[in-house]
């Protein structure tokens, strides 16, 4: 059964369909295969619509409401032009002005693919005239953006938090270290690539240019300020921060900075339903997928197979780390987040690891694979936005991805890169 439906949803993936649409034929196949028909239906109708009940879930729309005021808006230049005054004379400071500007707008949206198009588009032009290869420009932005995937707030935390039942307010918090440590490592990267390559430096700005700099971006700052602030003083839940991150970002655009007015409204508003819609089916159907395969008890015959329950803490989190960046190179993260988190459950409460930890190195693995070849979903978004030829796009992508496997590694053998902040901002 396993193998049938691997193949369904592998078949509707290579002709091209959407990923709602392999999942739902594999979830209908699954279950009609379990209960020989389809008389039993309101079964797993019940176990969809619960996959998106959860009222943590209501974060999702509201984060993505959020990225899309302030991408269309002027947030993503200001902070980029207050980055670039300080760190883009240094050697290979437009690229790491760059992977700075994606995580700073990465504490500021939660999306990896919203990061690829509000930084991307405004400093990949920089970079070219720079004299950075397209490659290596492309694979930088894309890389970097994944940092948005940790640094809170992150969708991809919010669902592995309903999955698994484990507190999105600590995986918030542990993010913070595993995305400064990739970004310190990306900028070390930029820095050598740069010197090697003899790219020339940028003119130093002014401190006059500095401070009017850092005067505009004033406002877009304080969007991770409230969120984790927010949440580590105890003011409001994650759910509630997201609500008062798109009434921050509406005031900050319409009011503030002028940079929309209401015939943009229309066009979010859309925007934001189409995401949203497409989230909340991928989510429901992979609850009820997630249920068929644990009904049949292929996640327990996958595990017996691989001797799961032979292994240590260690040997569990590799599997984890190998199944979840395997995964996302051909299929989107939410997804593999819904689909495998149930599977490794039994072995993670077995082997008594800390659910924070898992969760920040699923987090962290799905955003490696949505950025590896062959299918990672935000290779596709540079694709689309920058019209650029695949192989082009995932060229430079080799140095960047073994760095991050390389934080994926630290993070397993020294958790408390994840869990320092999360034992201190929640110490009783």
């Amino acid at each position: 059964m396993a193998l049938t439906l691997m193949l369904i949803m592998l078949v509707l993936l290579l002709i091209g369909f959407p990923m709602m649409i392999p999942l739902t034929v594999a979830a209908l196949t699954g279950f009609y295969m379990m209960f020989g028909g389809m008389s039993q239906m309101d079964t797993f109708i019940q176990q969809v619509l619960g996959g998106i009940r959860p009222a943590s879930l209501i974060a999702v729309p509201m984060f993505i409401l959020a990225a899309d005021i302030m991408t269309r808006g002027q947030s993503a230049n200001r902070l980029i032009n207050m980055v670039m005054t300080f760190i883009g004379h240094i050697k290979g400071g437009l690229a790491i002005s760059t992977a700075t500007s994606c995580t700073l707008f990465g504490a500021v949206s939660g999306s990896t693919q919203a990061t690829v198009v509000a930084v991307g588009s405004a400093l990949r032009p920089k970079l070219l005239k720079a004299g950075y290869s397209d490659s290596f420009s492309l694979a930088l932005i894309i890389n970097a953006s994944d940092i948005a995937f940790l640094i809170p707030p992150s969708i991809g935390m919010i669902i592995y938090g309903v999955i698994s039942e484990t507190s999105i307010a600590e995986l918030f918090i542990a993010g913070i270290g595993p995305g400064l440590m990739i970004l310190l490592f990306f900028s070390i990267y930029c820095y050598i690539y740069a010197t090697i390559k003899k790219v020339p430096t940028e003119e130093k700005a002014s401190w006059s240019e500095r401070i009017t700099a850092s005067k505009r971006a004033i406002w877009p700052l304080m969007f991770p300020i409230i969120i984790v602030g927010g949440i580590y003083g105890g003011v409001f839940s994650p759910t509630e921060a997201a609500a008062i991150c798109v009434l921050y970002a509406i005031i900050l655009e319409f009011g503030v900075f002028r940079s929309l007015n209401s015939q943009d409204i229309y066009v979010i508003a859309k925007s934001t339903g189409l995401i949203t819609a497409v989230v909340f089916i991928l989510v429901g159907v992979g609850n009820g997928f997630s249920w068929i395969i644990s009904f049949a008890q292929i996640p327990q015959t996958i595990l017996d197979a691989i001797g799961i329950d032979q292994m240590g803490p260690l040997g569990v989190l590799a599997s984890i780390s190998i199944a979840f960046f395997v995964a996302c190179m051909f299929v989107d993260p939410i997804v593999v987040i819904l689909v495998l988190t149930p599977i490794f459950a039994p072995a993670i409460t077995a082997t008594g690891l800390d659910p924070v930890h898992v969760g920040i190195i699923i987090t962290l693995q799905v955003a490696i694979g949505s950025a590896t070849p062959p299918f990672g979903c935000d290779i596709f978004t540079a694709i689309a936005i920058f019209k650029r030829p695949y192989w082009e796009v995932i060229r430079g992508t080799g140095p960047f991805i073994l760095i991050l496997l390389l934080s994926a590694a630290l993070l397993i053998f020294f958790p408390s890169i994840a869990l320092l902040l999360r034992d201190i901002a929640f110490a009783d």
